[in-house]
Formats: C-alpha cells, sequence, structure tokens
C-alpha cells in the first residue's frame, strides 16, 4: 500500500537526521515527526480510500462572498420559509389554535370533532411509500392491541410479561425469515434506530476486540442516511464508495481499496431506498471475513418482501422482458453479522418500530447501555429508549400474527408484480426514461435518457395529478415505493398503488410530454435538486432549507 511507503520514508528520514541532535532536541523533533507520520498515513488512507476526485471535492468548502450575492441567496431562502410555512402550518381567522392546556377536560366528542378539523384536506393524493397500510380488518386487530395494552413499558418486564414474551417473540419470528434461529436481536422504534444501534454495536465491539480508537465504515452511496447520522453521533469516519452506474451494485474494487486496520465495519443493502437496487452482499460477506469486521445488510424496506421473493417464485425471472434477480443477502451468506427489518413497513405493523438481528448474542451485547453504579440502581437498556411504548410492541406482535406466511406471501406477490410491470412499462413503452439497474423488490426509480425531458419536470407534472413520489439526485431521478394500501384520510381509506397502476402509467405517459413540450423550471422538484449543480454554496443552500422545514415542524 502506498501508504507504508510514505510512513517508512518518514521513519528513515527521522531516524538520520536524530543522529546529530541533543536528547532533548532529538525528542522535540520526533514528536512532531510522529504527529506529521500520523497525520499524513490518515491523510494517505483518506485519499487512497476515496480517490483523488473524491477527495477534493470532499475538501470544497467555499461559499459565495460577494455582499450581491449574498443578498440575492438571502432574498431567495426568506421566499423559501414563507413557501414552507405556507405548505405547513394553517393560516386563517378560522384556524382554531391549542397553545396552552384547556381550563377544564374536553369531551371524547369534542376531542375527535377537533381532529376531523385539523385533517383538512390530507385526503388528497397518490402515495409512494410513506404509509404501509394493511387494510381496515388489520387497523381494528392493531386498534384492539393498542387497547390492550395502552399503559404498558417493557422497561418493566416484570409488571408486563406479556409485552416482554411478545418483543422476544418478535424477534425470534424476524431471525426465522432471515434464517438465522439461533441469533439475537432486539426491537427498536424504527430502521434509523436500528441503524445507529448497529453503528454502536461495532464501535464498541472493535474497541473491545481489536483496540480500533479511530473505527471507520465504508458505506455504498445509495445506503440510508441512517449509517451517517449514526456514525456522526458515535464518531466514526464514513468512507462512500460509489456504486456501479448501470447496474447501481457497490464498486467492490472501491470497498476493497477503502479497507484499513481502523475498518469496523462494511455496508450493503437489500434493498436501498433511492432506486431499489440490492448490492453485492455475498462478494461484501467474502471480504468481511476475511477481514474480520463486521457486515451490516440493511434490509429495511426490504422488510417482509425480500425473505419471501424466493417462496413466491420471484427472486429469479423475467418479467415483461425485464430480468430480475435477488441474490443470497441474509444469515445464509458468510460473512454477514446483522441485519436490520422495519416490521412497520411491509410487515404492517403499526409505526414506530423496527428490528435488528445479530448473527449471536455475544456480539448484540455490546449494543446494550448499562450503568451500574447509579444512585437510582442498576440501569440496563438494551437500546437508545429507556421507556417504550408496550403498544406498539403487541400492536406489532397482532400484525405479523394476524398476516401470519401466507399473507405476507400474498402480499410480496402483489407488490411486486405492481412495481415489475410499471418498471416494465418504463422501460419498454416510455423511450425518453430509462430504470435505473434492475430492481427486484417494490420500489422503481426512473430517470430521462433524452436530454429534451428533465425527470424532476417530470416529477413536479406528476405532483400536479395528485402523485407524492420520491426526487433523486446523484443521479437525477424520482422513484416509486409500491403499497397494498394508502392511508389518505382518517376516515377514508383507498388501495395503493395496486389497483392504480395503469393510472400512474397514464399519467406518467403524460407528465413526460407536458415535461417534453412545456418545460418551466419552476416546481418544486426541479428547483430543489437544481441547487446543488448551480453554485457552490447549493448543498449549504439545501441544508438551510431543510432546517427551515424541521423549524416550521415545531411552529404552532
Amino acid at each position: 500500500m502506498p501508504c507504508l511507503n510514505v510512513v517508512l520514508l518518514h521513519s528513515a528520514i527521522v531516524r538520520d537526521f536524530l543522529r546529530t541532535k541533543t536528547p532533548y532536541e532529538a525528542a522535540k523533533t520526533a514528536l512532531f515527526f510522529y504527529i506529521a507520520a500520523t497525520q499524513t498515513l490518515k491523510l494517505c488512507r483518506h485519499v487512497w480510500a476515496r480517490g483523488v476526485t473524491d477527495s477534493l471535492r470532499d475538501s470544497w468548502t467555499w461559499t459565495y462572498k460577494v455582499p450581491s450575492l449574498q443578498k440575492e441567496v438571502q432574498l431567495q431562502m426568506d421566499k423559501a420559509r414563507l413557501d414552507i410555512e405556507d405548505k405547513l402550518v394553517p393560516k386563517g381567522a378560522t384556524v382554531s389554535r391549542h397553545l396552552a392546556l384547556p381550563e377544564e377536560g374536553k369531551s371524547l366528542e369534542w376531542i375527535l370533532s377537533e381532529m376531523t378539523k385539523m385533517d383538512g384536506e390530507l385526503g388528497h393524493g397518490k402515495l409512494s411509500g410513506a404509509v404501509y397500510h394493511g387494510g381496515e380488518d388489520m387497523s381494528r386487530v392493531i386498534v384492539a392491541a393498542f387497547e390492550r395494552y395502552t399503559v404498558s413499558n417493557p422497561l418493566h418486564p416484570d409488571i408486563f410479561p406479556a409485552i416482554r414474551k411478545m418483543e422476544a417473540e418478535i424477534v425470534s419470528m424476524c431471525l426465522r425469515m432471515y434464517n438465522n434461529p439461533d441469533g439475537a436481536g432486539t426491537m427498536t422504534s424504527g430502521g434509523t434506530e436500528s441503524i445507529v444501534m448497529a453503528v454502536k454495536t461495532y464501535r464498541d465491539w472493535a474497541r473491545e476486540a481489536k483496540g480500533i480508537t479511530e473505527p471507520e465504515m465504508i458505506v455504498p452511496v445509495t445506503a440510508h442516511a441512517a449509517f451517517d447520522k449514526g456514525a456522526a453521533y458515535m464518531k466514526v469516519k464514513v468512507h462512500l464508495v460509489p456504486v456501479d452506474p448501470v447496474t447501481r451494485k457497490v464498486n467492490m474494487k472501491r470497498v476493497r481499496r477503502a479497507i484499513n486496520r481502523n475498518t469496523i465495519l462494511l455496508v450493503g443493502s437489500a434493498v436501498n431506498f433511492p432506486d431499489g437496487n440490492q448490492d453485492d452482499i455475498v462478494a461484501l460477506g467474502e471480504l468481511a471475513a476475511k477481514h474480520n469486521i463486521g457486515l451490516h445488510v440493511d434490509c429495511c424496506l426490504g422488510s417482509f418482501i425480500v425473505p419471501f421473493l424466493e417462496k413466491a417464485g420471484l427472486s429469479d425471472g423475467e418479467h415483461g422482458g425485464v430480468k430480475y434477480k435477488l441474490t443470497p443477502f441474509d444469515f445464509r451468506v458468510r460473512g454477514v453479522t446483522s441485519i436490520s427489518c422495519d416490521t412497520h413497513k411491509y410487515g404492517f405493523a403499526p409505526k414506530g418500530s423496527s428490528v435488528i438481528m445479530y448473527r449471536d448474542a455475544a456480539l448484540r451485547r455490546h449494543q446494550y447501555y448499562i450503568t451500574p453504579d447509579w444512585t437510582g440502581g442498576v440501569y440496563a437498556s438494551p437500546s437508545l429508549s429507556g421507556s417504550r411504548p408496550g403498544a406498539l410492541i403487541a400492536g406489532t406482535w397482532a400484525a405479523m400474527q394476524y398476516m401470519g406466511t401466507d399473507g405476507y406471501l400474498k402480499s410480496c406477490r402483489e407488490i411486486v408484480s405492481c412495481a415489475r410491470t410499471i418498471a416494465n412499462t418504463i422501460t419498454n413503452s416510455i423511450p425518453e426514461l430509462y430504470v435505473l439497474g434492475s430492481p427486484p423488490a417494490s420500489v422503481v426509480a426512473f430517470g430521462s435518457k433524452s436530454p429534451e425531458v428533465n425527470v424532476h419536470e417530470v416529477g413536479d407534472a406528476m405532483s400536479k395529478k395528485g402523485w407524492h413520489l420520491n426526487a433523486l439526485n446523484g443521479p437525477a431521478a424520482v422513484h416509486i415505493a409500491c403499497t397494498p394500501w394508502g392511508l389518505i384520510h382518517s376516515l377514508t381509506r383507498k388501495r395503493l398503488t395496486l389497483p392504480l397502476v395503469d393510472t400512474f402509467i397514464a399519467d406518467l405517459k403524460d407528465s413526460v410530454q407536458e415535461a417534453k413540450s412545456t418545460p418551466s423550471g419552476k416546481g418544486t422538484m426541479v428547483m430543489l435538486y437544481g441547487l446543488g449543480k448551480s453554485s457552490a454554496v447549493g448543498s449549504d443552500m439545501v441544508s438551510e432549507l431543510a432546517t427551515m422545514f424541521l423549524d416550521t415542524l415545531y411552529k404552532a
């Protein structure tokens, strides 16, 4: 490795230099060269892992300082802030606000009436992902479980033994789905917490088992942003690795190059959120096993779809002339040490439930937080939260029992057939667009292969037709996540996306023609996702817009 040659050169120079110095001068010089050598080694590893081009891009921190440009940027940001508030915060004299506790408690009838008012115009739109609703009967099952265990808290398993039992059984059912019945795991509040917990686990494991104090992890650019979030929280350096532009799988050559003595974790997705494709988990597993490092497979989105593809006869084949193949991804793959699975996605469990699974209980112990000397007694928790809503655990257990293997097989067939119909139609009937990679499950992302069509313009046109789709950047694309049901209104539910496939395809074809013939360049997707390329402050502006959005969420 070139980095080693640099360090050896430093050592030779220092050795020759110290022979001519007094002990005091030699000590100062040695300390200086030691610091220089370690920093040079870090820099060399960074450049070796990411390449010269990406390293230069990482160091690009210029911002516009010209006053006139700053003034223009500020005007745009002020307008954006008002636009965000107009969309999210209700206005007008007729809007009732509840900023302080009422003097007297309200009745159930009043509360339900006020909730109906607040629902407002929520019922308009066709959803992509976001809502994973199992139908009216499933809602009744979950609500019944909620009602029974409303005040339960797994922090006190001696008081709520049924909740403890249900959580253990949920983890056990998921471990068997992913072919590791002797493994271990815990529930969390969602995919993000599952991933953050995995990062914490590998950080602590590597410190204890390998003495690593400056941990690094290698993550595909298509992996969920929760890995970056976990790394920021846990002080772990992230090497983002590009994916193949055609297959959308992580570039294995770049992964190999990025591994060094501080690497604690490799990451792969089955499937990823942006374009619904799967990384080469087998190849990643071989690397992880060879270097004795962790491999986490993010199946949060794949959840209750990818484990059933093989049983449904959909893991390998063609649909409308387009080939699909799901390669091995679970604990049967050598080197896979943990998997995250969201029960609240295609498991149709209530929102706020996920499972993080480990190959064995010894690895899971590094996830725990324990304080034995607290004055309030021994404090121990399996994940980030202390108190947790037992009602969510009960609702998740009830949903999984209600669906069963047959129910999940049926939903897998319906959802995947829906996604593949969309992908096939785009490939064979909409020449201006192309499908990113060969997505095997529920997500389809499409970009533009025509210079006359801006795909984000297509996305904006779809928004006008009531579709809530996700915009992507790098490459520019739009994705849809197919779901069997969409919760459109608190009192009115509609089938989505399955019965609306024909509507989606017709709207998409119309939107492509609109974007091609009368581009406006003023839509939300076009403006937001154009910022990153339009100026050196594009990324900063997007971050500031996101901050405004988060601030607005708490504006009463």
